[in-house]
Order: structure tokens, then sequence, then C-alpha cells
């Protein structure tokens, strides 16, 4: 007989900038359902320079749970933030996730062993057959459907829904990720895909169950036209081989 496999070593990164009204509620559904699951975990906490309670109240879990930690970075912005988190992390898998749990929990297995297999990275996406989009107002679908096809038009071909806030990474995959990323706001997840394309890792898309959240901190209009900016630049660097991998590293 086979021995039994090694617990699945899961590192989930949450990025929060001045989340307090829901940093307590989030950290409580995570640490609720990762109790219940046969895997060596940790919740990471990732304070982006918050000037609310958000550091604090993540404390009081921490004291309570060592798997929560707090890590305080100084204000960058999410990409710097989740970068942060990723690169600190410990786990084998890694799990970015908004701290607004827009996606639940429950779905988190969907990202892993045996579920799947094969992917050095892991992209949820709003959008397919088995996806489903509960809440949204038709106007934000309509222009979120909209960014993404001039995503895919101007670099990102073949990707249903590149900034959906639920990735899940290999931490071979973030070694060879993250130290080429430079964007610190809303479009990192733009570069991160980049990058990974230009250096041939396993990309697949795992369809969720998503909830609107009207918290939301992006302004569509402001930020979107900001990260189709941020797309060109990316772009440019990724013709200019900035993000091929150093095959003297392989």
């Amino acid at each position: 007989m086979a021995p039994p496999a090694d617990p699945i070593s899961l590192s989930v990164i949450v990025p929060a900038f001045n989340e307090e009204r829901r940093i307590a509620a989030t950290l409580g559904t995570l640490g609720d359902y990762l109790r219940q699951q046969p895997w060596n975990w940790e919740i990471r906490l990732i304070d982006d320079g918050s000037l609310d309670q958000t550091a604090r109240i993540g404390d009081s879990f921490a004291a309570a749970e060592p798997r929560v930690i707090v890590q305080r970075e100084p204000h960058r912005g999410k990409g710097g933030a989740v970068k942060a988190g990723l690169v600190a992390a410990r786990g084998a898998y890694r799990f970015m996730c908004d701290a607004d749990l827009s996606m639940p929990v429950r779905e988190i297995p969907r990202f892993l062993p045996p579920v799947a297999t094969g992917f050095d990275l892991a992209i949820g996406i709003r959008e397919g057959a088995t996806a489903k989009r509960i809440g949204e107002p038709v106007h934000r679908h309509l222009m979120g459907r909209l960014f993404n096809v001039a995503v895919q038009r101007l670099a990102l071909p073949g990707i249903e829904d590149s900034q959906c806030g639920f990735k899940m990474f290999t931490a071979a995959a973030v070694a060879s990720i993250f130290p080429r990323v430079t964007v610190e706001g809303w479009a990192f997840d733009l570069e991160v895909l980049i990058i990974a394309r230009e250096q041939r890792l396993r990309i697949i898309e795992v369809p969720i169950e998503w909830h609107y959240r009207d918290e939301s901190q992006v302004a569509m209009l402001r930020d979107g036209f900001g990260m189709l900016r941020e797309l060109l630049n990316v772009r440019a660097r990724a013709a200019r081989g900035a993000y091929r991998r150093d095959p003297s590293t392989d």
C-alpha cells in the first residue's frame, strides 16, 4: 500500500487597506473553514499601511491563533501588498484572497489537488458555463467585460478574467514571477499573467461562484483607464525581454 500523501501546505494571503469594517468577519470565516481541512495552513494578513484599526484587529486574531500572521507593510497598493505576502509565505501553495471574500471559502479546494492539477498558477474566473456571478449590476458586468476584451486584444489573449482577486500560485511560481513584478497598484494582475506567459508557466482557469460587493475599492472608470495605461507599459517591458526567465537559473 502506498504511504499517505503529505498534507497540503497552504498559505492564504489577504491584502488589506482600511478594512476594519469587514476584516474580522473575513479572518473568522477563513479560520473556521481552514480548521476543518486536513491541511497545514497559515493566514497571512498583509496590512497595506492602513490608517484605521485593520492591523490591530488582525493582531487580536493572531493572539488567539498562531497560524494567523499580521504582516505590516508601508502603503504601496494592492500589488505591493500581495507581492510582499506571497514572497514571505511558507506554503507550497499560496492563495491570493480578496479581503471582501466575494468568493465563498468552500471554493478553495477547486484551486488545489486533487481537483486542480498540473499547474503553476490557477486563476479564478467569473465567466463560463460553470461560473456564477451573483448580485452584480448589469452595468458593472458590461464594463468589466469591455475591459477584459481590451486586455485580451492588447496582451492576454485567451485569459477570460485577468482581474479576479482569487489566484493560487505554487511556491516555485512565486519565486519565478515576483522578482520581476514592478506594478504595485491594481494592474499588477496583468503584469503577473504576462510574466507567467513569458516564462511559459502552466496557467489554468478555475470557474468560481462570485458575489458582488458594493464596497469595492476599485473605481471602474478611473482605475480601468489607469490599468490599461499600465498594461501598455508592461507590454513594452515584455517586448524588451524584461520578463523572460534567465536560463542560467534553471
